[in-house]
């Protein structure tokens, strides 16, 4: 069955895509759900107008978080801590504190979802933390531990 996407849909595609699906699938969960529409030759116009939509919001998209990572790269964010003798941290800097601390020192808001911390910081000095802000932009934030 040929449906048309009218939102994205993971391994699927984008919306305002042209999909060849099973029937099944279309039937009992692209249809019902609300993701896609039955394609017909009247929704090609439709499909066009929905894929320039998406492209035009990418593109917006994908310029502000260039913005950001022009602003966020060269910036060093300093989080203070406790630690011990050995720099050990008593606790842990988690990418919510990273996140806090990039918002006080630059004033630059992220969401804490798009920084791929694989693990809590636990140790002083230099760490860099990578962020994902779009498909095509992916930098890193360079964090500095020091002792409060």
């Amino acid at each position: 069955m040929r449906i048309v996407l009218r939102s994205d849909v993971d391994h699927l595609g984008k919306r305002g895509d042209i999909r060849e699906v099973s029937d099944g699938y279309a039937r009992n969960f692209l249809l019902p759900k609300g993701h896609a529409i039955v394609a017909g030759s009247a929704l090609d116009g439709q499909a066009t107008a929905m894929r320039r939509a998406r492209d035009r919001a990418d593109a917006r998209d994908r310029e502000a978080a260039e913005t950001v990572a022009r602003l966020l790269v060269p910036e060093v964010i300093r989080i203070p801590a406790r630690a011990g003798a050995e720099g050990k941290l008593f606790g842990s800097v988690t990418a919510a504190d990273v996140v806090a601390a990039v918002t006080e020192q630059t004033g630059i808001e992220l969401d804490r979802k798009r920084l791929h911390l694989d693990e809590a910081i636990r140790s002083l000095g230099v760490h860099e933390v990578p962020v994902k802000l779009h498909a095509d932009v992916e930098f890193r934030v360079t964090i500095d531990v020091v002792r409060s």
